[in-house]
């Protein structure tokens, strides 16, 4: 029976439900769904958008899954649909459909599950599912059905198309390459592989799982003593190894951009998850390219080739959906984006090139313990388990679709092959591989993600040689019309197959029933080396060998001719410097980023050491992302990006060469454990691989990038490869993406608060200097330079010596470590003037009197704009530093001092060019202006452009603070019980659990860690806690608002409900709410139960998620925890889309404890009434705030920190948690 109820005036909601509503069932969910009214009507009129009748969204998942825990039953569906103002609305084909009428068929589905075919003509199936198989492969197949005597399956079919496909198998990688009629020695693979066997260094495992790991430092881990309840946090030593991964999704993101993006992020993550016996993510990255935006009219660069009638996106839309769809993953997944890079480019001269088909890379970074670092081998009757969501038809064909051209297949075909993200699931599944994980026995014995090739990849690698048998009854269903082949080949995301013997099965059963992670156990090991996927009834739809599927699939061979771009020779005049400069400073990959930091969480878990933003303006500056490894050590890992697809036009060996480079002086700016050895890279190749001559420029490039890590002593284990980076339109049109590789760096950090920041010091006791690591002339080609004037250019930089590169990096090394550079930048893209304003542009005063009469021989322009491999530097003028340089051998140049004057001055023969610092800042901010004004709407966007320099962050931390723990009376290094408890509370899809724990912990509290399940189940009471913290996160993906279904989950469970009442009927009792955590405190009316109307928590005025570094003002007040803060303004990061205050009563019915350091957006991130962060109740036991405190208690952790108090052990914020402590201690009973 369908029910519908009407919010608002735009939305229905639709209720699926096994027989009549009763009234009490009505009662709750009219309250669920914001006081909607109740049609009484079997029938809604009009037009309608809605989901696609035969997938149940993870929206309604979610929503079923709120009315289950607020004690309704028989509840099947609940589905959002959007009234439209005639038949022929806009929509998604991909995930909507429209609608005529709402009436009780609306989720009735006519189609039935196709039956298990035979393929008569492997040809004409290939062709019509778009299999990709090539003639070898189709007379491979022909043979292993002759050899059985039967013809195969639709499934075996299918599902060998997608193992196999480029995609998966990376058959050109393995391939035999022929160029210019000779046979090359090595497979790009074997090339790849040669840097690992030749410099090891310090790698634990390379090339044989889903991730690379590397040996790690000795740790502390922070976790519950128990996975399957309710128990106290502890901590342990471990051994760890560092894991490092990036994945590329450019087929999809261009097809359907946020989803295509979502699952690239989602699918890298998963990928970190299952490394070993399981690992644990901890950070990411990402990279956009895209052909041009044209975000505004008469920019020159982008007058070269006409807008084409784009495929699927615009390139701008691509670039807003794309970035929004991996940011919410990450938002809602908990894991901080901590480092990016971004290019747009079209050009033609012989050829359209341009990123039509566009780029979207995944990467990051985590952690596992040593002795879970390697899989452990299959043994007959171990147990096949599934964590995860339900099978739909999704991600059909996704391996072998990627694996062509864009624009090759039909639309139905591309777009069936995308996958859509389910963050909140993927989370409780990571939940439960994290428990496994910490554990001191670790049951799982091998671990895969679930991405292309769906169950079929997934499950067979994870019985390998073995052989085993999966029973397709077993497998979840979310679509009751799939096909046996759809169930067993769709990839469907947020899944990982584990592989645990029979013994160890129930402790991952109960740790998934306490995460809300759905477990099934769908088949076993045999021993019998073949794979089976049977039905209780009717034939088995695959019944193979293994070796069958994997074993012999036929070798490619590439042959190719060397085939040079002529680009024409660059040209400019010096007088037009100014002009030059205004244009690169708006070229996507050179300006601002603010668009996409001030959208993405890049704090959340508590342990980010270093994200984009630096400086006291807090902009997006850093090309160095740090995680630290715990929260009481000082290691953490390392991460950085390098790449230079537009310098490979000319030379695809120096551009391999280029963007190894990039990523070295980028991470180089952290003290790295090792110095250069230390260092491990992955390597993505996205290449137009079938074009012709770019099979030898991929061969070209693979072979001196291997040729040169070999020679500066590291390694690249891990990568992968996208080789269809052509767009093709039905015109006949064809755009060729430039050969790019993606470079991805990460090592081992030996002091996270050593790090240099690209922050210019205001101290005209200092001095500026230049290094060059490349012993290479200032060429232009395939610079920033070139692109703003329309040309690529026909040289580029390049590395000329690798001994004098790895003395440089070293050289820059001992000096961090000897706490003897101020500040650093590299100089990269946009050239040594981005450089020397970027190191300025976080500050709001002070600039640069330059003095560069020492490249008098060199044109100024080339100077300032060539992109080689050089860092800039800021020393003190003492000498040390210098002296120091000349000892190790490294040459460098004194180029300037700071001065107080606000600009920058340079002298270069004999003639004088002044830059306005403050002016050109915003040129290089207008580009990010522009994008954000589709994101944040035209108003916002204007408000952030025109505030962003004005709420520079100042603090006042009170004359008392000294920031050591002893003057707090807490230890840095407790490890045993006080007897003071204290609870974090979660719910499915919070993720602030750990920092917020340990930031009770470090404060003298024992910490419990504690679910809704625990609760609603009984185990857990709260009778022996005497504080409760509601932690951050999206707790049900936010469906049906902020904290409603937390809340639901409390008001409508009996167990839970008296344990809160109880807990808050006691008079020695303090509670927190922060984040979503002050949302349900705000849903369930905590703070003032005796108002009639209670404060709401809304959605941010933008209308996006906010992410930023703030100031705030602690007013005087009584709150327990903020009382001795009062008159304080500190630093905090916020991380929120529904974090509006609205009170219905006036400001003195209220007590506001916090306030925004500014009232105007973006410092008033939200929009609140009266710039309000927090409040608390009457008697100052409960507060509720926004920021995240528990994300800034130690100085590492803030964004900008004051240099004079460098030596702080904790930050102020400690002292909230203190409090805490204290008053428990004074008033238990």
């Amino acid at each position: 029976m369908i029910s519908y109820f009407q919010p608002d005036s735009q939305r229905i909601i639709a209720v699926d439900s096994k027989s009549e509503l009763s009234q009490e069932t009505i009662s709750k969910l009219t309250w669920l769904f914001g006081n909607a009214k109740r049609i009484e009507k079997d029938t809604v009129k009009g037009y309608f958008v809605g989901p696609r009748r035969e997938m149940i969204t993870p929206w309604s998942t979610n929503a079923v899954e709120i009315t289950q825990n607020m004690g309704i039953k028989g509840i099947v569906r609940i589905e959002e649909f959007f009234r439209a103002e005639s038949k022929n609305a806009p929509y998604d084909p991909m995930l909507q459909n429209r609608y005529k009428d709402l009436d009780q068929s609306v989720f009735a589905i006519d189609r039935k599950p196709e039956p298990l075919k035979y393929i008569d003509d492997i040809e004409t199936y290939n062709q019509q599912e778009g299999l990709a198989l090539s003639a070898e492969e189709m007379d491979f197949l022909k043979g292993i059905s002759a050899k059985i005597g039967r013809k195969l399956t639709d499934s075996e079919v299918y599902g060998f198309a997608q193992v196999n496909s480029e995609h998966c198998r990376h058959k050109i990688f393995n391939g035999t390459f022929i160029i210019d009629g000779k046979k090359m020695p090595n497979t790009l693979f074997a090339l790849i592989k040669r840097t690992s066997k030749e410099n090891p260094n310090k790698l634990v495992s390379a090339y044989k799982d889903n991730v690379a790991f590397i040996l790690g430092p000795k740790v502390e881990q922070f976790a519950p003593a128990e996975p399957n309840k309710p128990s106290a946090f502890q901590i342990k030593p471990i051994e760890t190894v560092i894991s490092l991964k990036a994945e590329t999704h450019n087929f999809p993101t261009t097809v359907e951009p946020f989803n295509g993006a979502a699952t690239g992020s989602g699918g890298e993550i998963r990928d970190r998850l299952a490394g070993g016996q399981g690992s644990l993510p901890l950070a990411g990255t990402a990279v956009y390219m895209t052909s041009y935006p044209r975000t505004e009219e008469g920019r020159d660069w982008e007058k070269d080739i006409e807008p084409r009638k784009w495929l699927y996106q615009t390139p701008e839309e691509i670039l807003i959906k794309a970035s929004n769809g991996a940011s919410d993953f990450g938002n809602k997944f908990g894991q901080p984006l901590i480092n990016g890079s971004l290019l747009t480019f079209e050009h033609s001269e012989e050829q359209k090139l341009g990123y039509d088909k566009v780029i979207m890379l995944a990467g990051g970074i985590g952690f596992a313990k040593k002795q879970d670092a390697k899989k452990l081998e299959p043994e007959e009757g171990d147990v096949i388990i599934v964590l995860g969501g339900d099978n739909y038809r999704i991600g059909m064909g996704g391996g072998a679709v990627s694996s062509v051209d864009t624009g090759q297949y039909s639309n139905a075909i591309e777009l069936n092959a995308v996958q859509r993200a389910n963050p909140e699931m993927q989370k409780r599944v990571s939940n439960v591989i994290r428990a496994m994980e910490e554990s001191d026995h670790n049951p799982i014995r091998s671990i895969h993600d679930h991405g292309a090739g769906g169950h079929l990849n997934c499950l067979s690698e994870l019985i390998e040689d073995a052989g085993g048998v999966v029973y397709v009854d077993n497998l979840p269903i979310g679509d009751p019309t799939l096909s046996d082949k759809e169930i067993i080949g769709n990839e469907s995301q947020e899944r990982m197959g584990l592989l645990v013997n029979k013994k160890d099965k129930d402790i991952i059963k109960e740790t998934a029933e306490r995460e809300r992670a759905p477990y099934y156990e769908v088949g076993e090991v045999t021993g019998d080396a073949r794979l089976r996927f049977v039905r209780k009834k009717g034939k088995a739809p695959i019944d193979l060998a293994i070796s069958d599927f994997f074993g012999s699939a036929p070798k490619t061979v590439l042959n190719d001719t060397t085939k040079p771009y002529h680009f024409k020779k660059i040209s400019y005049t010096k007088r037009d410097i100014h002009k030059y400069l205004d244009r690169v400073l708006q070229l996507e990959a050179v300006a601002c980023k603010d668009w996409l930091t001030n959208k993405v969480d890049r704090s959340v878990t508590g342990r980010v050491a270093q994200q984009q933003c630096v400086g006291e303006i807090q902009l997006p500056l850093s090309n160095l992302g740090i995680s630290a490894l715990d929260y009481n050590g000082k290691r953490g890992i390392a991460t950085a990006l390098g790449h230079a697809p537009i310098a490979g036009l000319i030379d695809p060996a120096a551009a391999s060469r280029l963007s190894v480079s990039e990523a070295l002086t980028n991470i180089l700016w952290a003290p790295i454990e090792g110095n250069l050895s230390g260092v491990s890279l992955s390597a993505n190749w996205m290449w137009p691989a079938k074009q012709e001559g770019e099979t030898a420029r991929l061969y070209e490039a693979v072979k001196a990038l291997s040729d040169y890590c070999v020679a500066l002593g590291i390694n690249v284990p891990t990568g992968k490869d996208s080789l269809s980076m052509t767009q093709k339109y039905p015109n006949g049109e064809k755009v060729v993406a430039p050969g790019t590789v993606i470079i991805s760096a990460a090592g081992e950090v030996l002091n996270i608060r050593q790090v240099v920041r690209p922050v210019m010091k205001a101290d005209e006791n200092t001095e500026l200097l230049y290094i060059d690591f490349s012993k290479d002339g200032f060429e232009l080609g395939g610079s920033s330079f070139a692109q703003a004037i329309d040309a690529v250019g026909q040289a580029t930089p390049d590395v000329k010596s690798v001994n004098y590169f790895k003395k440089c990096f070293n050289a820059i090394q001992k000096l961090i470590e000897s706490d003897l550079i101020l500040a650093g930048h590299d100089v990269s893209a946009g050239g040594l003037i981005t450089t020397l304003l970027e190191m300025n542009f976080a500050n709001s005063i002070y600039g640069m009197n330059l003095d560069l009469e020492a490249f008098a021989k060199d044109d100024l322009v080339s100077v300032l704009f060539c992109e080689k491999p050089s860092v800039v530097i800021q020393v003190s003028n003492d000498g040390i530093a210098n002296r120091m340089l000349r000892e190790l051998g490294i040459a460098f140049k004194v180029i300037g001092k700071p001065t107080a004057k606000r600009q920058i001055t340079i002298v270069h023969n004999e003639h004088n060019y002044i830059f306005d610092i403050d002016t050109l800042r915003d040129t290089w901010y207008k580009s990010s202006y522009l994008l954000d004004r589709k994101q944040s709407g035209p108003r916002k966007a204007m408000e952030r452009f025109m505030n962003y320099k004005k709420q520079y962050l100042h603090y006042s931390f009170g004359r008392n603070f000294t920031g050591t723990a002893s003057s707090l009376g807490i230890n840095m290094h407790r490890c045993k019980p006080s007897g003071i408890n204290a609870a974090i509370i979660r719910e499915k899809g919070c993720q602030c659990d750990r920092e917020m724990a340990y930031a009770l912990y470090l404060a003298g509290f024992d910490v419990k860690d504690v679910t809704m399940t625990d609760l609603a189940s009984g185990r857990e009471d709260l009778k022996d806690v005497n504080m409760i913290v509601f932690v951050g996160g999206f707790s049900n993906s936010d469906v049906l608002g902020s904290a409603k279904g937390w809340a639901g989950a409390f008001l409508y469970n009996k167990k839970a409900k008296k344990a809160l009442d109880d807990f808050y009927a006691r008079e020695d009792t303090l509670s927190l709410g922060v984040c979503n955590g002050c949302q349900v405190m705000m849903e369930l009316g905590l703070l003032y139960p005796d108002h009639e109307e209670h404060p709401v928590m809304m959605h941010n005025d933008s209308h996006k998620f906010e992410s930023g570094f703030l100031n705030v003002e602690i007013a005087q007040n009584e709150s327990v925890m903020l009382k001795s803060l009062s008159g304080r303004r500190l630093g905090v990061w916020i991380a929120h889309g529904e974090g509006r205050f609205y009170f219905p009563c006036y400001r003195d019915k209220y007590k506001i404890v916090m306030t925004y350091g500014q009232d105007e957006y973006p410092g008033n991130p939200n929009g609140s009434d009266w710039s309000t962060a927090a409040v608390c109740s009457n008697d100052g036991r409960h507060l509720a705030m926004m920021p995240h405190l528990e994300r800034a208690f130690l100085p590492w952790q803030w964004a900008y920190y004051p240099d004079e108090r460098k030596n702080d052990e904790v930050s102020p914020w400690m002292e909230a948690f203190v409090n805490a402590r204290k008053w428990v201690e004074e008033n238990r009973k």
